[in-house]
């Protein structure tokens, strides 16, 4: 692995003595909801963990892109949100101390000796016996709207994702898109905003078959509005946004008045810095075996999206079976010395102690 090297540690400009990287037991990218139950896994085994993540808060694209949207296939939740689910993954691993690093992105690992060394762009440094990549879909941007100058209106009526739904109450909206973010906020939002128009490229969708069928009925009923085309100019007054030009496919354009236009083109997905760290890729996500979802590089594992392997189902339920195996995986470079045997927390006095929680007492 290349750029595993011994290299030396980077100065910090300004400063004439580089600071000491931080010493760790196992340093996780990304702070979504696998990366975070990783610290779970990792803190059943003693193995305490430092968190970095490029975004300014934990949560990941559950977060970033869809706080309110509804997860059905978590294990024994019937139904919580993006938000809610990171919330409850935070109380999990309250007990294990985690320390984050946010708004940060890791920039450059090496190998030194057993360790790697890791420096994120803000000059962070880590000394860590181990590495779990738990990055998604790497280091990622949603796709943004190609209309020359209407960059200036975002974060005030151009908007790639929603932090708060009543924000857009009784507004007028554009929606532009045509996959499942598009439709579940177009479907959320109808009858709480003004008026909703579904604004797509094409007739054809990415999204559920079901999602789909209940926007077209909404439409039959006059509930909200669907227009295939493109925005291809906007116009403004007093500084705000008041209307988007619409050029349908047959070239007729039209002025679509808006209060505030939301865009849901995807994610653009960037392994980033992650894609020069010398580990084996395919189609831009990291190789793993099976057993410990160990990467071609001993001592660094990948968990959740951002890995490949055959058979693999993008599913936060398959990135938490992953971190399992990859906490057991983790403790032979942490413990070298050390017996790991498997434990259950319903009846391990250890375990229960490392939870702080009290054994019970069975009759």
């Amino acid at each position: 692995m290349d750029t595993l090297a011994s290299a030396p540690a980077a100065a910090v400009p300004g400063s004439a003595t580089p600071p000491s990287p931080i010493e760790a037991d196992a340093v996780i990218v990304g702070a979504g909801p696998v990366g975070l139950f990783q610290v779970f896994e990792l803190g059943l085994l003693e193995i305490k963990a430092h968190v970095v993540d490029t975004l300014p808060y934990v949560g990941g694209q559950c977060v970033e892109l869809y706080p309110d949207k509804p997860i059905y296939d978590i294990p024994a939740v019937p139904v919580c949100t993006g938000q809610e689910l990171t919330d409850n993954l935070l109380k999990q691993i309250e007990p294990f101390g985690a320390q984050f690093h946010l708004g940060q992105e890791v920039s450059t690992i090496e190998r030194r000796g057993g360790r790697f060394y890791l420096e994120t762009a803000r000059g962070t440094t880590f000394l860590t016996k181990t590495v779990f990549i738990a990055a998604g879909v790497g280091a990622f941007r949603p796709r943004t709207l190609n209309v020359a100058g209407i960059d200036k209106f975002e974060g005030t009526q151009l908007f790639y994702r929603v932090k708060d739904p009543t924000a857009f109450h009784g507004k007028n909206l554009v929606i532009c898109g045509g996959g499942d973010s598009a439709l579940d906020w177009a479907l959320n939002l109808v009858g709480k905003a003004e008026s909703v128009i579904l604004l797509h490229r094409r007739d054809g969708f990415r999204a559920a078959p079901a999602s789909v069928a209940k926007m077209q009925a909404l439409c039959e009923q006059t509930e909200m509005q669907l227009l295939v085309g493109q925005i291809s100019g906007f116009e403004e007054a007093d500084g705000r946004l008041t209307e988007v030009r619409v050029t349908a496919l047959d070239g007729v354009t039209r002025r679509v008045p808006l209060d505030a236009l939301l865009v849901f083109y995807g994610l653009s997905p960037k392994l980033g810095p992650i894609a020069h760290w010398g580990l084996a890729l395919e189609r831009k996500q990291i190789v793993v075996d099976t057993e410990k979802f160990e990467t071609s590089e001993p001592g660094i594992f990948a968990v959740g999206d951002i890995n490949i392997y055959p058979g693999k189902k993008k599913l936060i339920l398959s990135g938490f079976h992953e971190a399992a195996l990859a906490a057991f995986g983790a403790t032979k470079y942490v413990f070298p010395e050390k017996k790991v045997y498997l434990q259950y927390t319903t009846t391990s006095p250890k375990l229960h102690k490392v939870l702080g929680v009290e054994s019970p007492v069975f009759d």
